[in-house]
C-alpha cells in the first residue's frame, strides 16, 4: 500500500505541467510551436528566456520535492526513492491532465539527482551548460549530461546510480525523435545567449 501510495502521490506531482501553463498565461499554447513538446527548452524558444528557465526549475522541483520527502518519511527506502522517482518523471513524460502527452523528463529527472545526490545534480547543470554552449544542442546536452551525472554516482559506489542510468535512459528513448535529427545533421540549434526574456521564438 505505501509502494502503491508512493507512486501515485509522486505520478501526480510529475503530471502537473507547468511548461503548458506558464506559457499558456500568456495565450501560447507550447504543444502547437516549436517541437510540440511540453517541456522547458520548447517554452524557452516560445515564451522566452524568463518564463522558460521557470518552468524547468518548476518541473525539477515536481521531482525533487516528492523523491525528497519519501526519502526522508522511510528513511532512505531505495524501493521508495525509485518508485517515487520514476513515477515523478513518467509523470512529466506522460501527464494525466494533458491526456499523457509531457515532455522528455530532463528537467525532473535533474530534479532526482539533486534530490537524491546533489554532486550528480550540479555536475548535469555544468555538463549541459557547456555541451548547449559549444554545440548549440540542447537535445545532445540533455542527453549527455544525464548520463554524466548518473556515471559520476557509479563511480563513487552509489546504489542509487542504477537508478539514475535507468531515468537517463527513459529520457534518451523520448529524445529518439532528436537523436534522428542529430545523425541527419537535421536538429534545431539553440542560442541561449541570444534568447530574449520575451516574444515568440
Amino acid at each position: 500500500m505505501v509502494y502503491f501510495l508512493t507512486g501515485i502521490v509522486s505520478y501526480l506531482c510529475g503530471s502537473i505541467p507547468f511548461s503548458f501553463i506558464l506559457p499558456k498565461l500568456k495565450d501560447i499554447d507550447i504543444r502547437t510551436m516549436g517541437s510540440g513538446n511540453v517541456g522547458g527548452t520548447n517554452a524557452l524558444r516560445a515564451a522566452g528566456a524568463r518564463i522558460g528557465l521557470l518552468c524547468m526549475i518548476l518541473d525539477a522541483l515536481k521531482a525533487f520535492i516528492p523523491v525528497l520527502v519519501f526519502s526522508i518519511l522511510y528513511h532512505g527506502d531505495k524501493n521508495i526513492e525509485g518508485i517515487a522517482s520514476i513515477s515523478a518523471v513518467l509523470g512529466h513524460d506522460f501527464s494525466i491532465f494533458l491526456k499523457f502527452r509531457g515532455g522528455k523528463g530532463v528537467a525532473s529527472t535533474t530534479g532526482v539527482y539533486f534530490a537524491l545526490f546533489p554532486i550528480s545534480g550540479a555536475i548535469f547543470l555544468l555538463t549541459w551548460f557547456v555541451t548547449t554552449v559549444i554545440t548549440k544542442y540542447v537535445s545532445l546536452a540533455s542527453i549527455l549530461a544525464l548520463y554524466v551525472g548518473a556515471v559520476f554516482a557509479y563511480l563513487r559506489g552509489l546504489d542509487t546510480a542504477t537508478l539514475f542510468i535507468i531515468l537517463a535512459t527513459l529520457s534518451t528513448l523520448r529524445h529518439s525523435e532528436n537523436i534522428r535529427s542529430l545523425l541527419k545533421g537535421a536538429e534545431r540549434k539553440t542560442y541561449i545567449f541570444r534568447i530574449q526574456g520575451k516574444g515568440r521564438n
